[in-house]
């Protein structure tokens, strides 16, 4: 089918279904060059936050681990490489509330963009210290 309108430079293509589709023609590929920036920012932001969340919940099960040891009587020295394995810069603070022996640690985030933001985590964990009976005579 030919059109005689295609054999004129610079004329309008006809009102009507066949000229609207000439004029569409490349508009979905132009929105979706539009949209494509925003879906991949979205799309890295949902996987930090779960890179974020994972590295939370290593810190909660570092925290529990260093807290045991602290209640068996163990210094924080062995603690060191539990507190590799969360991530770099993560900070032990040993404490002791009464029978309990605590760890809490605080780490910047591992995704760069949220620690950028100041995003900063953090896990406490407790454990009651072992009391070894007396020696009888």
């Amino acid at each position: 089918m030919h059109s005689p309108w295609a054999e004129r430079p610079g004329a309008l293509p006809p009102e009507g279904p066949a000229g609207r589709k000439h004029r569409d023609r490349g508009s979905v590929t132009a929105e979706f060059a539009a949209a494509l920036p925003a879906v991949l920012v979205v799309l890295a932001c949902c996987l930090g936050a779960v890179q974020v969340v994972g590295q939370q919940v290593r810190m909660t099960d570092a925290a529990a681990d260093v807290a045991r040891l602290l209640a068996r009587g163990d210094n924080a020295a062995p603690a060191s490489g539990l507190l590799t394995a969360v991530g770099p810069g993560t900070v032990l603070t040993p404490e002791r509330q009464g029978e309990f022996y605590c760890a809490r640690l605080s780490a910047p985030s591992a995704f760069a963009p949220f620690a950028a933001a100041g995003l900063t985590l953090g896990a406490r964990s407790c454990a009651l210290g072992s009391v070894l009976p007396e020696a009888g005579p």
